[in-house]
């Protein structure tokens, strides 16, 4: 039996969330996974080191990879090693997965990539988050870096290809599938925004880097990137082209998931596949998409492409309010709406990897 080729578009925990999803599903449907992540981020551990040496930003890159990775329990090490962050030295703090939160009260160390420079902190790869002052704790040059960020800089040094790197990465997860960035070289994000300033709700301003826009606190009205049409990974545009399916979101809107559609080659590559597409809308509004409805984030993806047709719009059923609206947004897109409990449990807003994947199975195994 022939696999069925899927390649999920994305970047950051909305990307991670899908990878997962579909590697539990792997199995029953043969799946065939290519993950094409976003080269915009700009803000922490990969924005130190994209400021200091240039290059893709890995911080995304690494979350897919980590997703994918093998079930053997050295490849499950290597997955943990690749999420380790270092924290400030001390009594106080530790060092944990990157992610998750490194103490109450640590002056400048970040719990996940955030922005770049904190506090007037130097941006240089090795430069400290922190202040390394009073009792608390020593900070160093790995302050904030987690172990894969440098392990996959140091492999696309090394190697002077990225797309190699991460397939050498790959193989040191025993990942289940393949990371691909979306250009090979990085990308600045750009945004026009209204009402960045309370006092001025009706101006508009140019809100620069992935890391602004995410916590940008007006309405995003234009995206664009820099250099405006970078060159796509090659390898990508073959993913896509070879695809039978092509699944965008969850994600932050304008920063992880809109991106991609602004690439010349990958989005004459996604209009010109046969393959169906799958649009998984997220849970809640994120400060990027604050005052966009469901049928917004839709919308928002026709206007960035729009020849851009679905075959099928996923969302949660416990937080759709109006399945009718939707229903009518998503046949705008020639797709129909299929509602599901993918969230997980505890009511927060994130996507639970086994009920997103069993929601997945008949949508993708579904006959053409």
């Amino acid at each position: 039996m022939t696999a069925t080729k899927v390649v999920a578009f994305g970047g950051g925990h909305g990307l991670s969330a899908s990878l997962r999803a579909l590697r539990r599903c792997a199995p029953e449907l043969d799946l065939d996974i290519t993950a094409v992540v976003t080269v915009g981020d700009d803000g922490g551990s990969s924005g130190r080191l994209r400021a200091a040496r240039g290059g893709l930003p890995p911080g995304d890159l690494r979350q897919a990879l980590v997703a994918l990775a093998g079930d053997h329990p050295t490849t499950r090490r290597s997955a943990r090693l690749f999420q380790h962050r270092f924290a400030r030295t001390g009594a106080d703090v530790v060092a944990t997965p990157a992610g998750v939160a490194v103490g109450a009260g640590v002056g400048g160390t970040p719990a996940a990539d955030g922005p770049a420079t904190r506090g007037g902190t130097s941006t240089g790869v090795f430069a400290s988050t922190g202040n390394g002052d009073g009792p608390g704790g020593c900070a160093d040059g790995l302050d904030g870096h987690a172990v894969g960020n440098l392990v996959l800089f140091g492999l696309m040094e090394l190697l002077g290809d990225p797309v190699v790197a991460l397939e050498h990465a790959g193989t040191m997860l025993g990942t289940v599938g393949r990371v691909l960035p979306m250009s090979c070289e990085p990308v600045g994000i750009e945004a026009q925004v209204r009402g960045v300033d309370p006092t001025r709700p009706d101006e508009v301003r140019t809100v620069r880097g992935q890391h602004q826009v995410a916590v940008t606190t007006g309405r995003v009205e234009a995206l664009r990137l820099t250099p405006a049409a970078p060159v796509a990974c090659p390898q990508a545009v073959t993913a896509i082209r070879d695809a039978d399916w092509l699944i965008f979101g969850p994600g932050s809107w304008y920063t992880s998931v809109l991106p991609h559609l602004l690439v010349p080659g990958l989005a004459e590559a996604v209009v010109a596949s046969p393959a169906r597409r799958l649009v998984t809308l997220n849970l809640s509004a994120e400060k990027e998409t604050q005052g966009l409805s469901a049928a917004g984030h839709l919308a928002a993806l026709r206007r960035y492409l729009p020849e851009l047709v679905a075959d099928c719009v996923l969302a949660d059923d416990r937080v759709v309010t109006d399945p009718e609206s939707l229903a009518r947004a998503a046949e705008s897109l020639g797709a129909r709406l299929v509602l599901a409990p993918v969230a997980v449990a505890d009511g927060s807003p994130r996507h639970d990897p086994a009920a997103l994947g069993a929601a997945l199975v008949p949508v993708l195994g579904a006959a053409r």
